[in-house]
């Protein structure tokens, strides 16, 4: 599972790239991990009440990555970062209604490689797309005391699945017709983005952590 990535964009270079309101979000670039604040881009209609009408202007906001668990979840403390099951009851109202749905914007996101170094040292793999310096991952947003994002998963691309992966996040395709069907697409149509990447699109380094 997927527990850092990386956003070598500040924010305004985010809003142009995806032409969204970025506000004041204070986005510097970096990196992104479990608890922290990351910039998410939305349909822009968290606060406007009735059906939507239209694409509207999409907005860049801070969010925490980690959505609070229910509350007979075993470790309540510990944000849920990834959605595993699209039918589970916990996500599929948020799923089936898209203002809900978020992009997820990075430049990389980092894996646990296969193996270990000569020294037992776990191998670090840092995954980018060669078609898309600058992508989406497919996300969905929560409210509760606290704004909270986690991102979707599907079955690994042979890329990952050669490191030993079951699960890699969705990466949207780089064309803004994906990007808008999935913050305002219906979801019998929005769930078909939930595929792996291709492998032939993306590039491992691996590091020794």
């Amino acid at each position: 599972m997927t527990m850092l990535y990386h956003l070598r964009a500040d924010a305004a270079a985010i809003a142009r790239h995806f032409d969204c309101w970025a506000g004041n979000d204070p986005w510097p670039g970096g990196y992104v991990s479990p608890g922290q604040f990351a910039p998410v881009i939305t349909a822009g209609r968290e606060f406007i009440a009735g059906p939507g009408k239209g694409r509207g202007q999409h907005r860049m906001i801070p969010r925490i990555w980690g959505v609070p668990p229910p509350p007979n979840s075993d470790d309540p403390s510990r944000g849920i970062l990834s959605v595993r099951n699209t039918q589970s009851p916990f996500w599929i109202g948020n799923l089936r209604n898209s203002e809900f749905r978020c992009l997820v914007p990075a430049t990389s996101f980092m894996e646990w490689g296969k193996g270990r170094d000569a020294s037992g040292k776990r191998i670090r793999l840092t995954v980018t797309c060669s078609d898309q310096e600058l992508f989406a991952f497919a996300g969905v947003w929560k409210d509760s005391e606290i704004p909270t994002f986690a991102l979707l998963t599907c079955q690994p691309n042979a890329l990952l699945q050669a490191e030993g992966k079951q699960s890699m996040p969705v990466i949207l395709p780089p064309d803004r017709a994906a990007h808008d069907l999935w913050l305002h697409g219906g979801w019998d149509a929005a769930q078909a983005l939930i595929a792996p990447y291709p492998s032939g699109m993306m590039r491992k380094n691996r590091d020794i952590s």
